[in-house]
């Protein structure tokens, strides 16, 4: 009998033509209520989602056959490890596929902060010539603060030093300095105090980091406080690892000139304050959100599942 696979958020269809040809039996199970969907779980040997279905200990223990919980993607923390854990249910993900569409839409959001496009394309179209007033600021000669120096921080950093700007970076995990040293960024290191002289010494801070206990609200009323007045942030990582209240007092206040968000606490998001502030672009959340990107992940995730149940 065929492995049943329940694809509970929209991939690509190359992953699913993929797990089919291989002699899987794919259900592509979109929009169904809970009973509906605990009721196919029973038989189900896998489970595949993205970022919007949260795989709760209640939707693990609705499948008993459960041997595979796959995150099309980054971050995880939309599954409940530790139900998976005591069922001894193997969690995939495939965070190789995004780095390169998360880091372009990075340094896009930098490049529209610094030049102020979003707001000279909305005034243009209002029938506005705002010339005089939309005066921005290169990026060349900028410092760029990296917190994460991960796959996509590092490929953030390729891109960047194109452009003439000095790149530093500051990641919990020590081994990264050597990554840094052979790209040319200066690794500060990975203590408490690395991390703040990043903040104090960065034109523009961006962050890389996946969202745990330890990262959750790493960036608030404190952490803001230490950045350069007239400084940036851009967040393409997770909205929970910033404090969205004291960031909107922040810009509010003129301490930041502006920031860019792609992640928020909530989405869609309902701190309308802070993404009504002229000085936020924001957009939603749509750092992986490339044709390229979604062929790589649905790929990636189909060649490992199959390589997990042993299909040729």
């Amino acid at each position: 009998m065929a492995h049943l696979v329940l694809v509970l958020d929209p991939i690509h269809p190359g992953g699913i033509q993929l797990m089919r040809r291989a002699g899987l039996n794919v259900v592509e199970a979109y929009d169904m209520s809970r009973e509906e969907l605990k009721e196919l779980l029973k038989n189900a040997d896998v489970i595949i989602v993205r970022s919007q279905t949260k795989v709760t200990k209640e939707l693990i223990n609705a499948g008993p056959r459960l041997s595979v919980i796959a995150r099309c993607g980054v971050g995880l923390d939309n599954v409940d490890l530790s139900a998976a854990e005591e069922r001894g249910i193997t969690v995939l993900n495939s965070p190789e596929a995004s780095s390169i569409s998360v880091a372009e839409l990075t340094i896009g959001l930098i490049l529209a902060l610094l030049r102020r496009i979003p707001l000279a394309d909305r005034s243009l179209k209002e029938g506005k010539w705002l010339k005089r007033e939309l005066e921005g600021c290169q990026f060349y000669g900028k410092t760029l603060g990296i917190i994460g120096f991960g796959r996509i921080g590092q490929e953030v950093a390729k891109r960047a030093l194109a452009f003439g700007v000095t790149v530093l970076a500051h990641d919990i995990d020590e081994s990264k300095r050597s990554d840094a040293e052979k790209l040319g960024v200066v690794f500060l290191g990975s203590s408490r105090n690395s991390f703040e002289s990043l903040l104090k010494k960065s034109d523009i801070v961006t962050i890389h980091v996946p969202l745990t206990e330890k990262t959750r609200l790493l960036i608030g009323s404190k952490e803001l406080k230490l950045m350069k007045q007239g400084a940036y942030l851009v967040n393409t990582s997770r909205g929970e690892v910033i404090d969205e209240d004291a960031l909107y007092q922040a810009l509010k206040n003129g301490w930041l000139a502006g920031a860019a968000l792609d992640v928020f606490q909530e989405e869609p998001p309902k701190n309308k304050k802070l993404i009504s502030l002229p000085n936020v672009i924001c957009t939603p959340h749509i750092g992986a959100s490339t044709n390229e990107c979604q062929m790589k992940n649905a790929l990636e995730i189909a060649r490992k599942i199959l390589d997990i149940l042993k299909i040729d």
